[in-house]
């Protein structure tokens, strides 16, 4: 998959360094990855959820959420945001 971008992954995780080397390890899973629909990410993701038009993957141990848009069909993951659990359930990320 073509990950779009590492930037919002990296500003994260230089304001949370704990976050640094569960995030580098979705980063690489998902390069790496083809997958072609839901079923397959659920395969390796399986706590993967879609949130209307959005995947929402749990990292860190259900610390942290990483919210991504993804095209199958052109293989590319947008990384919408990576935020926190707690900014999470607040919801403000939908908008």
């Amino acid at each position: 998959m073509n990950v779009i971008s590492f930037r919002r992954i990296r500003e994260f995780f230089e304001r949370h360094r704990d976050a640094e080397s569960a995030l580098a390890a979705w980063y690489k899973t998902a390069k790496r990855a083809s997958w072609q629909n839901l079923a397959e990410l659920k395969q390796t993701y399986a706590s993967a959820d879609v949130v209307g038009r959005y995947t929402v993957f749990n990292v860190g141990g259900n610390k942290y959420r990483l919210i991504a848009r993804i095209v199958y069909r052109s293989q590319t993951v947008f990384v919408v945001a990576v935020i926190t659990h707690e900014e999470y359930d607040l919801g403000r990320w939908k908008e």
